[in-house]
């Protein structure tokens, strides 16, 4: 078996030793970059990852000998755990992908690399989109300098990070009339992510447009969910209908979403909030 064999199989079938499959395919430097690119990528999978794992791709993140592909990869693949690790906590130890240490020990790193001005670019994007998974102070500043600077690629980067960081809605509205499209579809993911209420003509708009871009209508009807579930409900049942099986499955997962959170929005109704002043 080699990494593209065992990529072919879900995760959920993969064998018991394939965390130590991938850090071996990872750590062979005699194997095509590409190969070693997939082996990073598998190992940000939660099937496989744990300390060692996290370990293995801090290290290959700081080795200014490997290329900066395979280390901007490493660090992406990070993203998974922070963001499980930030929701789960680390109460069962039957839960946890990476520890509390290796958690911190995670986030500090990253961290640097960003603020290292003399690393790749690339690499400090990478770093920076997955450690907004588990927000810090220090994000705020980061995605403020990164959208307003004139960097395409970090524009990009900041307007994935808003998705995580709260405080740039104005920000995403204003990204979500990017005429780039790559741009667009990081604008309608964190719109989603953020739940902003204000961006629903632009979702509708994209979900009732036939000739839409694929990978932009599934994110705005993954979207939809949570910035109006309500009103999405009859414009995602037409889609279920799609002859894109793509389409219909994601437009059948997102109705069921809808449901789910339009009844939790309607529980939060009866009761008055309470004041907090």
């Amino acid at each position: 078996m080699n990494i593209h064999m065992l990529n072919d199989i879900p995760p959920w079938d993969w064998p018991e030793n394939a965390g130590e499959f991938i850090s071996k395919a990872l750590c062979d430097k005699n194997a095509p970059v590409a190969d070693r690119v997939l082996a990073a990528e598998m190992a940000g999978d939660h099937v496989v990852m744990d300390d060692d794992i996290g370990d293995l791709l801090l290290t290959i993140i700081r080795d200014n000998d490997e290329p900066v592909e395979l280390r901007a990869k490493a660090a992406i693949s990070l993203g998974p755990a922070i963001d499980y690790a930030n929701m789960m906590e680390f109460d069962d130890p039957d839960d946890i992908l990476l520890s509390e240490e290796a958690f911190h020990k995670v986030q500090k790193q990253l961290q640097d690399i960003y603020q290292d001005a003399g690393a790749p670019k690339e690499l400090r994007r990478m770093a920076l989109e997955a450690s907004v998974h588990a927000p810090m102070n220090w994000h705020k500043q980061a995605i403020q300098e990164a959208y307003r600077g004139n960097d395409r690629q970090w524009l990009l980067t900041a307007v994935f990070c808003m998705g995580y960081v709260k405080g740039f809605e104005d920000q995403i509205l204003a990204s979500l009339e990017s005429e780039n499209p790559d741009i667009l579809y990081e604008a309608v993911r964190s719109a989603g992510n953020r739940g902003v209420k204000a961006a629903w003509p632009y979702i509708e708009e994209i979900i009732t447009d036939e000739e839409a871009d694929k990978p932009l209508l599934i994110a705005a009807i993954e979207a939809s969910v949570y910035i109006n579930p309500v009103e999405s409900v009859d414009i995602l049942s037409e889609l279920s209908l799609s002859d894109d099986e793509e389409i219909a499955e994601t437009a059948e997962e997102a109705l069921a979403m809808a449901g789910m959170y339009a009844d939790d929005l309607s529980e939060d109704d009866d009761f008055p909030e309470e004041d907090l002043s």
